[in-house]
């Protein structure tokens, strides 16, 4: 960044830093009060200050009473449509809604909930975070709505919604009210899995099905269509040699548990790259749901049991989120 560029920037951050009048982030509800709103005017309302300006130097060079009529009635219609503008962003509420989790390379979807104490409806509202396509939004009298801006989640962990800006240009588009925002709102980010994993890390036992806490080889229930993650001593070998191209197919157990396996960050000793390892076991810990296993997550000073379900799979991967690894 050139010593230029990098004074703007801080001239910029220090001008926000004023406008919100607080450090972010700040705490809900946020009100939009009369000295956080802004006004300047647009490129149209430039042109229709000089177009005014013309006019009324016409007006006088000439003695026109009409062109003095005009001049006055827009230049009145123009200070209307400054307070309109105003108005119709003064005061409103802003609250952060809810953001699911997602990987890391995802798009974050964050939930803003607008709200509008008064009588009179606000139109054209338009929310941006961090320079991205702007959403419009309309809230009705007395009443609110939730706009959903998108952030992309470059890397896991916690991902603060960025500087909001709301703006608006209603009704003329002659001037342009806009504040900033910042709720205390985040998402939380999983690691990114990877495409490209190991098999997954079957114990001596389970690989041979003599495990008890696996499915018993004496309660045949049928086949399904083979997932990655299913152990290889359940493979229908022979229901597949019996048609050329067939596609693999999987023993199905009835009458007993499914088959437990722990996913270690110790069993991947060859992967140096922590972010990798986690990567992995997020892999790991989708092919293991999808296959109905019960699985349990061993990391370094953190430990969640053998489980299975929606509940396991959302803890498992906030864990591997908000893991520290150390250098080594």
């Amino acid at each position: 960044m050139n010593p230029a560029a990098g004074l703007r920037h801080r001239l910029n951050e220090a001008f926000v830093r004023w406008a919100l009048r607080v450090r972010p982030p700040e705490a809900a509800p946020i009100v939009l009060t009369q000295n956080r709103v802004y006004v300047l005017p647009t490129r149209a309302g430039i042109a229709f200050a000089v177009a005014l300006g013309v006019i009324l130097l016409g007006a006088m060079n000439y003695n026109l009473s009409l062109g003095y009529a005009l001049v006055f009635l827009l230049g009145g219609l123009g200070i209307v449509a400054i307070l309109h503008t105003f108005r119709n962003l003064a005061l409103l509420s802003i609250r952060p809604g809810r953001c699911d989790p997602v990987f890391a390379g995802a798009t974050a979807q964050f939930d803003i909930v607008l709200e509008n104490p008064r009588r009179e409806p606000r139109t054209s509202l338009s929310l941006s975070v961090g320079g991205g396509t702007p959403i419009e939004v309309d809230v009705g009298a007395r009443a609110g709505a939730t706009a959903t801006l998108g952030v992309h989640a470059e890397r896991r962990g916690w991902l603060p919604l960025p500087r909001l800006t709301i703006e608006t240009a209603w009704p003329l588009g002659l001037v342009r009210a806009w504040s900033y925002a910042v709720p205390d709102q985040r998402c939380l980010v999983y690691p990114q899995p990877a495409a490209k994993a190991p098999p997954l890390p079957w114990s001596g036992d389970a690989a041979r099905g003599t495990t008890r806490e696996g499915r018993g080889s004496d309660d045949f229930s049928g086949l399904r269509r083979h997932q990655p993650a299913d152990p290889p001593h359940h493979i229908a070998w022979k229901a597949a040699a019996r048609q050329e191209n067939a596609p693999l197919l999987t023993k199905q157990f009835a009458g007993a548990t499914a088959e437990q396996i722990w996913l270690d960050w110790d069993a991947l000793p060859n992967v140096t790259d922590g972010e990798r390892r986690l990567s992995i076991l997020a892999r790991w810990m989708l092919d293991a749901e999808a296959a109905g296993l019960a699985w349990g997550l061993r990391l370094p000073g953190q430990r969640l049991p053998p489980s299975g379900g929606a509940a396991q799979l959302a803890a498992g991967l906030r864990a591997l989120a908000l893991f520290e690894y150390g250098p080594g």
